[in-house]
């Protein structure tokens, strides 16, 4: 058995693999999938010498424990978190070197909500459709860590960067979100698409990978009717029959039969993973551009 593997001693509450996703399956009905925060994951890959499509682990809220079978280089970046190597307390958001048969432990986010590990050489999973990234939605790429998983790596080329720590966004206090009006705003009443962009909404403890959910005031439809399903892209703000919009995040379905207000700007959605449950919540309508 080779050398060059992980294995999961402590899997936490929610870690998977993920990458920059699959993109441009959509007509397959195949979500892109892919680390809800992009930058942070990007990061810590170039933290530790990796190509910006290597795989990292994307861990919820607890974190997880890891023991390599050969030493590596590890970085720990997104969400702020307690990290050590044998009970010792060592940097978050920078290179780490932890040696062969070492507890790397990746503890409970401080605040947000997700923290990303990248490993030298990247977790080598097989890739299903081009990614290694795990869809929840779908089921597609590996399934979520369980103790005793052994994740294999790739080659490792040890040349990771030589930084004390690299800055990172902190996990948001407000949630801003800029959006784009439509394609079905027309289905709200006027006084909903007012409220939609001027009332304040918070973080649900319901959200997940596939969406960010929301509480706040309801969204009155103008029109009742049921609405065949349609197309829906990464940030599209879906509105179910009990009026609270739904920010749909990278495991999100690739059709919907709820009417669609309005569609996040791409920027604005990895602060949405780090967004914890009653994280106030503001909708921003921006111009067509």
């Amino acid at each position: 058995m080779t050398d060059r593997a992980l294995s999961v001693v402590r899997a936490g509450a929610l870690t998977t693999v993920q990458d920059l996703g699959r993109p441009g399956h959509a007509h397959l009905g195949v979500p892109r999938s892919g680390a809800l925060d992009g930058p942070a994951a990007a990061l810590v890959n170039r933290l530790v010498g990796n190509a910006p499509e290597a795989a990292v682990l994307e861990t919820t809220l607890n974190g997880c424990a890891l023991r390599p079978r050969s030493t590596v280089i590890v970085a720990v970046g997104g969400a702020p978190c307690h990290v050590t190597v044998d009970g010792r307390p060592v940097a978050w958001g920078a290179p780490v070197r932890v040696p062969a048969g070492a507890l790397l432990d990746v503890g409970t986010a401080v605040s947000g909500v997700r923290a990303y590990v990248a490993v030298s050489g990247g977790i080598a999973v097989e890739p299903v459709l081009g990614s290694r990234s795990t869809d929840l939605l779908s089921g597609l790429g590996p399934p979520p860590l369980t103790d005793g998983t052994v994740l294999p790596l790739g080659r490792s080329t040890w040349l990771h960067a030589r930084v004390d720590a690299a800055p990172q966004p902190a996990p948001p206090a407000e949630l801003v979100l800029r959006v784009t009006p439509g394609p079905r705003d027309d289905w709200f009443t006027p006084a909903a698409v007012r409220a939609f962009t001027s009332r304040a909404y918070r973080v649900s403890a319901a959200s997940n990978r596939i969406g960010l959910r929301t509480e706040g005031p309801a969204l009155e439809r103008a029109i009742t009717r049921e609405l065949p399903s349609e197309g829906v892209v990464l940030g599209s703000v879906q509105v179910p029959p009990d009026g609270r919009p739904v920010v749909f995040l990278a495991d999100h379905p690739t059709t919907g039969g709820y009417p669609v207000i309005a569609v996040v700007r791409a920027a604005d959605l990895p602060a949405a993973a780090q967004a914890v449950p009653g994280t106030p919540v503001r909708f921003v309508a921006v111009r067509r551009r």
